[in-house]
């Protein structure tokens, strides 16, 4: 009995992992979207999604906290308990970064972006990291969370590029300084976000195989 009342709570915790990742898919599409179109409306509908994926944060820590309290869990639940508690860090941080680059879009004055460096390009690649690392965890598929891991080397390429672009925009045109360096703040985040979803894969493997990168 004591059993499946916990099954029924992981199932629970998995159900909830999973809205949390939608949400975080759903906030850095926003504000891509933002971007392109230099939308402050847009940028502007990102905080209440930003204070959601807090929410979810301190409820699946509960949720988490009573599975480890209610019954001795085996090793697999540990696993899978410790993986989401884990992961659930980086997703909140991947939403409050996602603010971040709403807030710079609202300097921004809709001053476009598209034409001067691949921020939109980043933030897609970004966007795929972090929808595979949550599929990978829904699936428990140990090679999309691999795949992800490779994938961060495109988006950090990516932000070498666009650094480079802005130094010589810079140089180019001084007074651009300011708006230059909004763009490498947002490509910054956007890497950012790239190793969170890595960070997610890696608990992945670890919720499967009980093997983690650092160890």
């Amino acid at each position: 009995m004591m059993r499946s009342r916990f099954d029924e709570q992981l199932a629970l915790l998995n159900k909830e992992m999973i809205e949390m990742g939608s949400l975080c898919e759903e906030i850095i599409s926003n504000v891509s979207k933002a971007l392109e179109h230099g939308s402050r409306d847009i940028a502007n509908e990102v905080a209440p999604c930003a204070a959601e994926i807090d929410q979810m944060e301190r409820d699946i820590e509960n949720r988490c906290m009573k599975l480890l309290l209610q019954q001795q869990p085996v090793a697999k639940d540990l696993r899978q308990i410790s993986a989401a508690l884990k992961m659930i860090t980086d997703m909140e941080r991947i939403g409050d970064q996602a603010e971040d680059i709403a807030e710079i879009i609202t300097f921004l004055n809709g001053r476009p972006v598209a034409g001067v460096v691949p921020v939109g390009d980043m933030a897609k690649a970004t966007i795929q990291m972090v929808t595979d690392s949550v599929d990978a965890y829904v699936k428990k598929d140990v090679e999309l969370a691999k795949a992800v891991i490779a994938h961060d080397d495109v988006v950090d390429n990516y932000f070498a590029s666009i650094k480079k672009k802005l130094i010589q925009l810079i140089a180019n045109n001084p007074q651009d300084g300011e708006y230059a360096l909004d763009l490498l703040m947002i490509s910054k985040y956007f890497e950012r976000i790239g190793d969170h979803a890595t960070n997610i894969a890696e608990w992945v493997i670890f919720s499967v195989t009980g093997i983690h990168k650092g160890e």
